[in-house]
């Protein structure tokens, strides 16, 4: 049974950064692509990045390019979302998805696992 489980979600101000993590357990984080969503009020939830299981492919949605990055940490056994010079649009609650895809995808249909995510505030 693959679990996923996020943290680091807060309160930040705008200009400030943010790292989220995301804690895989029954399988080791290589073993899947990971991704990383967002869902704000009112929205549809939407891509936010992924990482392709062997760690030499991303993806990244257009309005967090240059911004955010998306890395695992294999000794802990997560995938993190490195977050800088937040906007208020970025505002939202988080989630970490694992994906049996051998590219990048950024089609949530493709994602097998996913965490109860954390919410993350930007406050100006």
């Amino acid at each position: 049974q693959v679990q996923l489980v996020e943290s680091g979600g807060r309160l930040v101000q705008a200009g400030g950064s943010l790292r989220l993590s995301c804690a895989v357990s029954g399988r080791t984080v290589s073993a899947y692509t990971m991704g990383w969503f967002r869902q704000a009020p009112g929205k549809e939830r939407e891509f936010v990045a992924a990482l392709n299981w062997s760690g030499g492919s991303t993806d990244y949605a257009d309005s967090v390019k240059g911004r955010f990055t998306i890395f695992r940490d294999n000794a802990k056994n997560t995938a993190d979302l490195q977050m800088n010079s937040l906007k208020d649009e970025d505002t939202a609650v988080y989630y970490c998805a694992a994906s049996g895809s051998l590219r990048p995808t950024h089609y949530s249909y493709e994602y097998d696992y996913w965490g109860q995510g954390t919410q993350v505030t930007v406050s100006s």
